[in-house]
């Protein structure tokens, strides 16, 4: 009977310290206890909402080549234009939610659309973690080489002048060009006419034919025919001049709004609520990329500059990008509903 008790007893015992560690009251060995999952453990897709070739496109493969390296996982781009962005952005809502499909968004997706949209196909406070900043590129004015607009000055005064009859292009509604130049009309007190094209080479010829009076332009969408000396650069739109142009002043330097800024960005999302281990995982990872000289170097062809910044000082400028574009996007009435 002795013998019998003491098994029984240690039966007891040993049922006992089970339900314990089940119920969490005693802590698991260290050799049992949930260690964070490896991340990557597959193939990473970027998921984008541009086309192959041009920048975007071109930083999209350079951080999956970089991250490739990095991870020893395969990292695909994989192009999804078209439709806002939205097609991108359904693709990527679809995708994994662990991390491994990753989307790239621009500023209007993230800043402008909330506010053109009355009702949007995703929620950028629950469907995405915007991590960090791939690049800022600014906007020049762009006048024809004959333009009789010498300077930005110039192009106010003549638009304060003839009030609606002045006017500029874009591609599109509540692309950054449009809202950049809403946010110049609203700037200067003046109402010009938005002109729209089917495609930036359209654009930009009829800049350089003297058919539209101006439009903003990237060095990477306008640059083609600056170079080509079809196109002038007024000003840049950005707080000091463009190391890559420094004859080019700044808009408040051309007789415009001092501090003037109308600034183009691409973001990296991930799924919202990953875990932090995972998240900042791929931001230090990408940082990293960003960083190397081929990149540096390569943006300067693109005429992309470096965006480096913490999520809180990133998540502080996205609120002030959002409340500068729907500031401006209410008071011109503009809507993509």
């Amino acid at each position: 009977m002795s013998f019998f008790r003491s098994s029984l007893s240690r039966r007891a015992i040993a049922a006992a310290a089970l339900a314990l560690t089940a119920g969490g009251l005693l802590p698991l060995t260290a050799s049992a206890q949930q260690q964070p999952a490896a991340f990557p453990t597959k193939p990473v897709r970027i998921i984008t909402p541009f086309p192959v070739g041009g920048g975007p496109d071109g930083v999209a493969r350079l951080v999956a080549d970089k991250l490739s390296r990095a991870w020893g996982q395969p990292v695909v781009v994989e192009n999804r234009p078209g439709g806002n962005g939205f097609i991108a952005i359904d693709a990527f809502k679809r995708g994994a939610k662990d991390g491994h499909d990753i989307v790239v968004l621009d500023n209007v997706h993230l800043a402008a659309y909330p506010a053109l949209f009355k009702k949007l196909p995703y929620d950028a406070s629950k469907d995405f973690d915007a991590l960090l900043p791939l690049f800022k590129t600014y906007f020049f004015f762009t006048v024809g080489t004959n333009s009789k607009y010498k300077t930005v000055g110039d192009l106010i005064a003549d638009a304060k002048a003839n009030p609606g009859k002045l006017d500029y292009g874009s591609w599109s509604v509540g692309n950054p060009v449009h809202l950049g130049s809403e946010l110049f009309e609203s700037a200067t007190g003046t109402q010009m006419e938005h002109i729209i094209y089917k495609e930036t080479t359209q654009l930009y010829t009829s800049v350089a034919t003297g058919e539209l009076a101006f439009a903003l332009g990237s060095s990477a969408t306008a640059g083609p025919l600056q170079r080509a000396n079809k196109l002038r650069f007024l000003a840049v739109a950005a707080p000091q001049r463009n190391a890559a142009f420094p004859d080019v002043p700044t808009v408040g330097e051309s007789g415009g709004p001092k501090g003037f800024e109308v600034i183009g960005w691409n973001a990296i999302a991930v799924p919202k609520g990953l875990p932090a281990s995972v998240t900042e995982k791929i931001k230090r990872d990408i940082e990293k990329g960003l960083a190397e000289p081929d990149v540096l170097e390569k943006f300067k062809s693109f005429g992309y500059e470096p965006f480096p910044t913490t999520r809180p000082q990133f998540d502080q400028f996205v609120a002030t990008e959002t409340k500068r574009f729907t500031d401006v996007i209410r008071k011109a009435n503009v809507s993509l509903d």
